[in-house]
């Protein structure tokens, strides 16, 4: 199976353009982002970024404060709304879309829809959130099918608990929010108090009538056939089965019917694993592609849970507490090893990331203050093993989560209660040149290692040998802060090296002989690339021989070589030009921009510097004043699409079919090294180059010659950084 990446995106966050950002404010105010800001363009940035999967979070119809009923659709009342925009997971109408998302509210659903068939066209799966330990307590379905019974529609509330009951009853008992501190935004005069007799369980499972500010109070506790409060205990009523499974499970067939490749399950383990077993089975019988994530936060459960039909889990108490700890410097970089340990014999359904809407931002001061830091910490998140890795919307960029926005105040975390605009998000995928230096190079990053992830098959299917046991404290290694790894498919091998220290180091990493053995590694002399660089080094392998890098701060070095290739001494893509690398990425693009345009051949002759540069292509006519004025165009548009600059290294056998090898000297070596520019571009070259096209600067053409009996068309050009 393919290496899944999830980019985790919150709609009424993502492009919301409007910056007015007022603390509390109402949608009118700060405005929302809608399902239409996923355009066509956003979701081919989001692809190229390397995601196989799109989690569009709270989606599904919530409370909040904003009043829709002009649309027909019931107003929830403050009280038990969390932050004016509410929280997306007290669900007020399982078969509905959030109204805030949509462009024309009556449209929502056409809107969603819409969503769901331009992902696919973008060549990724949609993920959505499923809910169904607790809804929002004025739950009303104003959507469900023809014949559909809603939720708690037929229970008897005399009743504390029945199996066939939806919800829990707390004995007659009016519902009291003495707790919550109800504030004076709450009140609302038109609505008077909120009442809820007999008052209902709440969320986290909390059977009486008073819940506090620190419980889920906006919402109810659904019934499952659990009796919690059972004077001999916990007690379960499974057979026959309760009224409610059959329920939820139509709104996951309604969801998967029009699309949907997957759910996140909130909270999951809150549920019973009988549920899911007959739940997921019978999901999966009729769409066998849909897969389901659960939020968990259990490690003694997850065996249950995976039995039970789960693909995947989170590892949050796991991987993510570890690596953060790592990050934060109250855990050593060893601790990685003992973790994934823990969970092999499951690790295939293990779920990591560093970021998610309910943890705190890396670049926040809760956590480590800078993005930079995290990054060692995301290159064994996504490398490590095969299992699926997620990154939350603005993550890529070091989104700092320190705005206090509203109802969640000041935390760390993007809020989910309220109205928003957070400026890495503000321009997302449409307007990169306002987003920082730091975040575009930071992106820059994620995009390289989840596109290595995804591509590259030592990382998506290949084997895995931790290498810390034989790489104990040592002046050229320490423990930790440096984490070591293998990864082979077939004939390629990576080598992966993290450090986590602020401070650049010299490593020798011992490679044993048990991993020759084990991974089919000979000894011998290889080149070996940097993915990350693109510099290349020689090296011996030999058993229990070191392998020498310099690790740069909060960096990693990820050295790719082929053990099959011939050794024919460092000689890759010979590159004999030290030119200036944005005029030398400038000369990729200006290639690709000719070949489109004319219909020729990559220039032969180039003179490439930091001052001005002259480039020659043969073309079937001279170029008109309109076309030349076009190529200066579409050169500096191409330039503001920031698109990224990657490095690949493939051997002859794999080289891309639209790569030609013609030029590469007599002597090189069976690796090739190609230059990447997003999707536009590649060419093998082992010259240097930006990090993204938008650091090319603008790109001037000073003027050009044609010569008619040779049909050269020489272009003169500069760059302006």
């Amino acid at each position: 199976m393919s290496k899944i990446t999830i980019y985790q995106t919150f709609p009424r966050l993502f492009n919301n353009a409007n910056p007015t950002c007022k603390k509390d404010g109402t949608l009118a105010e700060n405005g929302s982002g809608k399902f239409v800001n996923y355009d066509e363009r956003a979701l081919a940035h989001i692809h190229q970024m390397g995601f196989t999967h799109i989690w569009y979070t709270g989606v599904i119809r919530h409370a909040t404060q904003t009043d829709y009923s002009a649309y027909g659709i019931p107003r929830q009342h403050p009280e038990v709304v969390k932050g004016k925009a509410g929280s997306p997971y007290a669900i007020v109408d399982y078969y509905d879309v959030d109204p805030d998302l949509a462009v024309n509210v009556r449209s929502r659903m056409a809107e969603w829809e819409g969503l769901i068939q331009r992902t696919h066209e973008a060549d990724m799966k949609v993920l959505m959130d499923f809910v169904p330990n607790h809804v929002g307590r004025e739950y009303k379905s104003i959507c469900k099918p023809q014949g559909v019974r809603d939720i708690g529609e037929d229970d008897d509330p005399h009743m504390n608990f029945s199996p066939q009951n939806n919800f829990y009853y707390c004995g007659g008992a009016p519902l009291n929010l003495d707790g919550i501190g109800v504030s004076s935004d709450m009140v609302d005069p038109t609505l008077g108090a909120y009442r809820e007799i007999p008052a209902k369980a709440t969320g986290n499972d909390r059977f009486d009538a008073c819940p506090t500010r620190n419980d889920w109070y906006e919402t109810i506790k659904l019934n499952y056939g659990i009796d919690y409060c059972d004077a001999g205990g916990r007690s379960y009523h499974f057979d026959p089965i309760p009224n409610l499974w059959g329920k939820m499970v139509d709104i996951l067939l309604y969801w998967a019917s029009k699309g949907v490749d997957g759910f996140r399950c909130d909270m999951c383990f809150m549920v019973p694993t009988a549920f899911w077993s007959y739940a997921i089975k019978i999901v999966k019988q009729r769409y066998p592609n849909v897969i389901f994530i659960g939020e968990m936060y259990d490690t003694g459960a997850y065996a249950s849970y995976i039995a039970s039909g789960f693909d995947y889990l989170y590892d949050k108490v796991g991987m993510y507490d570890c690596i953060r700890g790592i990050i934060c410097g109250q855990r050593p970089a060893a601790s990685i090893t003992y973790q994934w340990q823990q969970t092999d014999r499951v690790n295939q359904h293990m779920l990591y990331f560093l970021e998610n809407h309910d943890e705190q931002r890396i670049a926040s001061d809760f956590f480590a203050g800078d993005p930079e830091k995290a990054i060692p910490g995301a290159v064994v998140s996504i490398l490590m093993r095969n299992n699926p890795f997620m990154l939350y919307n603005g993550q890529e960029y070091g989104e700092r989560g320190m705005d206090e926005e509203g109802f969640s105040g000041r935390d760390g975390r993007t809020t989910i209660f309220d109205y928003w605009s957070p400026e890495t998000l503000r321009y997302a995928y449409h307007g990169i040149s306002k987003t920082t230096p730091q975040g575009r190079n930071l992106a820059v990053t994620y995009h390289n290692l989840l596109n290595m992830a995804v591509h590259e098959k030592a990382f998506s299917e290949g084997e895995f040998f931790d290498l810390m046991y034989v790489n104990p404290a040592s002046p050229h290694f320490d423990p930790h802060k440096h984490y070591a790894f293998l990864r082979k498919y077939e004939d390629e091998v990576m080598l992966v090296i993290v450090n986590f220290s602020g401070e650049e180091s010299d490593v020798l990493v011992t490679i044993p002989a048990h991993a020759f053995e084990m991974l089919h590694i000979p000894q011998k002399n290889v080149a070996a690339a940097d993915l990350l660089t693109g510099d290349s080094a020689f090296v011996r392998l030999a058993h229990d021989g070191q392998f020498p890098a310099t690790l740069p701060p909060y960096g990693a070095r990820i050295y790719k070589f082929n053990v099959r290739m011939v050794d024919k001494g460092l000689v890759l893509n010979e590159h004999n030009k030290d030119e200036f690398p944005p005029a030398h990425t400038a000369e990729h693009l200006l290639n690709q921009l000719m070949i489109r345009m004319f219909g020729c051949e990559r220039s032969r002759n180039a003179h490439i510097e930091r001052k001005k540069s002259k480039i020659t292509y043969h073309v079937d006519h001279k170029p008109t004043r309109q076309e030349e004025k076009a190529i200066e165009t579409e050169m500096n548009r191409l330039i503001d699409e920031d698109m990224t600059v990657s490095y690949e290294f493939v051997d002859r056998n794999h080289v891309p079919p639209e790569v030609s090898l013609d030029r590469l000297p007599g002597n090189a070596s069976e690796m090739v090294r190609l230059v990447r520019i997003g999707d536009y571009d590649v060419c093998p070259c082992l010259g240097k180059h930006v990090r993204s096209t938008s650091q090319i600067g603008k790109f001037v053409l000073l003027g050009t010659n044609w010569n008619e009996e040779k049909h050269e068309f020489r272009i003169r050009y500069k760059v302006i950084p």
